[in-house]
């Protein structure tokens, strides 16, 4: 399909008000021309994008996915636009990650900063995503590095091990506690639960470990942090899933107790991930030597 990006925009404003005469106001064109414009998307597309009603337009099924991927086109483009700013600015390299939760907030923050402070004209852009989304996005090209913990499918990936994240379960120092050194999750679903943002990629895996256990996460409260989980058990609120590093961290607080959890999966190797024999800029290679140090210590 021969489209430009200003075909993407125009279309975009067409499925954002729902009418031509709207979108072609907004893109500074004429009506004739915007629709001239839509017209000739849909023969290049070959099927009709819009059903023209009395009141405006609406998005026909192939229009919805035509519109998802315009909109991808144009972040892209946006993306690339300041990309090239930085660079113009002055910086040598930009590194796009992508982890999980526990990455994120637990050891990129320090790893990072250290990674920055020592190369300052590379720039990181870091976000928080699923594990098994992150795979897909290493794979499509979405990101550089891509950080996960846990079993998930890495065909034309190359993993790199570099450490074990263990979940543990945390809890009140109450009296029915304290007997207790390991037990399954199944036994405390039950229980109320103190969480993570609903975005989280360990709450996301917990509330599906739960619903194949047949229940449904029992939520008082999500927080942002795991050292905020922490308090909120410690407090008496509920018990939570962290992992251990939170809890050791936490562990001065008297009133938190630590669990070991008996599930197979509460232990999750960690894997770098980059694209299978795809070179890899020197300063993405520094950095994923930078994790592997940070682990070693």
């Amino acid at each position: 399909m021969k489209l430009e990006l200003k075909d993407f925009l125009l279309f975009v404003q067409v499925a954002k008000t729902g009418s031509l005469t709207r979108a072609a106001e907004q893109c500074f064109l004429s009506l004739a021309a915007t629709s001239a414009r839509i017209k000739a998307m849909e023969e290049e597309a070959g099927m009709p994008l819009l059903i023209r009603e009395a009141r405006g337009v609406r998005l026909t099924p192939p229009g919805e996915a035509f519109l998802f991927h315009a909109r991808a086109m144009l972040q892209q483009a946006q993306q690339l636009e300041a990309d090239l700013q930085e660079y113009g600015a002055g910086l040598r390299g930009h590194v796009r990650v992508f982890a999980n939760t526990t990455a994120v907030t637990e050891f990129l923050p320090d790893i990072l900063a250290a990674y920055l402070m020592e190369l300052p004209h590379i720039s990181v852009d870091l976000q928080e995503r699923p594990n098994a989304v992150i795979a897909s996005d290493i794979r499509e090209g979405r990101a550089d590095l891509g950080i996960i913990a846990g079993e998930v499918d890495t065909h034309s990936l190359t993993s790199l091990h570099f450490s074990t994240d263990r979940l543990v379960l945390v809890t009140p120092n109450e009296a029915r506690w304290q007997s207790v050194a390991s037990l399954n999750f199944a036994h405390v679903l039950h229980e109320r639960f103190v969480g993570m943002h609903r975005d989280s990629t360990l709450q996301t895996f917990l509330s599906q470990i739960a619903l194949q256990l047949g229940h449904t996460l029992k939520l008082r409260i999500q927080v942002s942090n795991y050292d905020a989980m922490c308090r909120m058990v410690a407090a008496g609120v509920g018990i939570a899933v962290v992992p251990e590093s939170a809890a050791q961290r936490s562990s001065s607080l008297a009133q938190l107790r630590q669990i070991a959890l008996s599930d197979a999966w509460a232990v999750r190797p960690r894997y770098m991930l980059v694209r299978e024999a795809a070179p890899l800029a020197s300063h993405v290679q520094a950095l994923m030597q930078a994790v592997q140090r940070y682990h070693q210590r």
